[in-house]
């Protein structure tokens, strides 16, 4: 084989490594695929035993999706789901108290349970003021899920434990 053959087919060979490299997926993006099949309502109970009613939704062209909690208008939550770039997956959460932390996901190694931890919010008096720390999304099947949220003021956590089913 002469020599510039040679760089021919390593450059091609080059070519389709890179190629198959990107088109693999990141943890986010296959997270984030997770939740874009959720859309539609959930329904389920709190920890508490109150009834729960969630709707996801696509939006923006499919470049988030939006979680809303049904409930009184004191608990009436938004959560958006957004990539940031193609390793980031993050949820801002539209706290009825009226601030709106951020959080980030890590992914478990099956993929079926994505931890939110804070990273920073708007809107919050204090680094010590009530806000959600946390939200542990574990993905049971594609029609039930649990929601495990943690909330943090003045260092003292509560937690509230949704178990939500898709409503058929």
């Amino acid at each position: 084989m002469t020599r510039s053959v040679r760089i021919a087919f390593s450059l091609l060979f080059l070519g389709v490594a890179l190629a198959s490299t990107s088109n693999a997926q990141t943890d986010a993006q296959r997270a984030f695929a997770t939740i874009k099949s959720m859309p539609g309502m959930w329904v389920g109970k709190s920890s508490d035993g109150r009834d729960l009613e969630i709707s996801f939704k696509l939006v923006s062209g499919g470049s988030a999706v939006m979680s809303e909690i049904m409930g009184s208008d004191s608990h009436d939550m938004v959560s958006m789901f957004n990539l940031d770039g193609a390793d980031k997956l993050l949820m801002t959460h539209y706290c009825s108290i009226g601030n709106q932390p951020r959080m980030q996901a890590s992914v478990s190694p099956d993929g079926k349970t994505l931890t939110f931890n804070y990273v920073d919010a708007t809107s919050l008096a204090s680094a010590d003021a009530g806000h959600m720390q946390k939200m542990v999304l574990t993905v049971v099947d594609e029609n039930h899920h649990t929601e495990d949220w943690t909330f943090v003021d003045h260092g003292k956590e509560m937690k509230e434990f949704f178990d939500l089913h898709r409503k058929l």
